[in-house]
């Protein structure tokens, strides 16, 4: 018998939601997506902001790519996204969990919200969004490929940061131990959990940590990506690459897993 190698790793055709989808890694995620012919929604806080980068990412990339604004630290606004999501498909192939949030401050001086903030939407969000799209995913895994959510976590929940990020770091090994939860029960019903613990990328998150101002063009990420075993920080190919693999054929026997991102910090810690 010849196995068939076709296609091994493509995603086209399919519908994925990418939240947290306006910027940073949720938008190197979904012009990757777009890029290889899948169907794209895009969710963030900010309306405006999610607006503009769904109509750059088409231009850039042709295919369809929409805004579906939500502040998904609330369970008012996951259900808000899932009635919209629900307004235009019968199924969801791909969920990408990225919307996160960041809180600094030195240990004595952290402040209640800044935990609650980031506890919220970087852990009960992805929860309650995924169990909200339970039915779309199990529509989507009945079909011949299981439906693929992806939880975005973060190196700092494998190992300590050097920034004072209590809730973050937290907030992210906890998406890591959910992510087995998940794929522990879901994976029979045909949905596929695994987690992405990306390093240091070029985003707005990082460039407010590491004194850049949120700024991601024009600013020093070679010094940045020195501290790196590999030499440099990520790039969208590295990133919207490990999603489309987790999210294809190629990756359907990978269960459960948080993979790390970073260009070897990890292993050399």
């Amino acid at each position: 018998m010849t196995e068939a190698f076709d296609n091994l790793f493509s995603i086209k055709g399919k519908v994925a939601l990418v939240t947290g989808g306006s910027r940073g890694i949720g938008e190197m995620i979904a012009a990757g997506f777009l890029a290889q012919g899948a169907k794209v929604y895009i969710s963030s806080r900010k309306a405006d902001a999610c607006e503009a980068t769904a109509k750059r990412l088409v231009a850039a990339y042709g295919g369809q790519c929409m805004a579906l604004p939500a502040d998904l630290s609330k369970i008012e606004g996951i259900a808000q996204l899932v009635k919209a999501i629900g307004a235009h498909e019968q199924k969801l192939d791909i969920l990408i969990n990225n919307a996160g949030a960041a809180w600094g401050a030195p240990f004595d001086e952290f402040p209640e919200v800044g935990w609650d903030k980031v506890m919220d939407t970087n852990v009960k969000g992805v929860f309650f969004l995924t169990q909200k799209l339970m039915p779309l995913l199990r529509k989507a895994g009945a079909g011949p490929s299981p439906a693929r959510v992806v939880n975005i976590g973060s190196i700092d929940g494998i190992k300590s940061a050097s920034m004072d990020s209590w809730s973050y770091g937290a907030s992210k090994a906890a998406v890591h131990h959910l992510t087995r939860f998940m794929a522990a029960r879901l994976t029979k019903e045909r949905v596929l959990v695994n987690a992405i613990a990306p390093g240091p990328f070029p985003t707005w998150m990082l460039s407010t940590g590491v004194g850049f101002g949120g700024q991601t063009e024009g600013v020093d990420w070679d010094k940045i990506g020195q501290r790196n075993p590999s030499g440099r920080v990520g790039s969208p190919q590295d990133i919207a690459g490990l999603a489309t693999f987790l999210c294809s054929r190629a990756g359907e026997y990978v269960i459960g897993q948080t993979i790390a991102c970073d260009g070897g910090i990890v292993a050399a810690s």
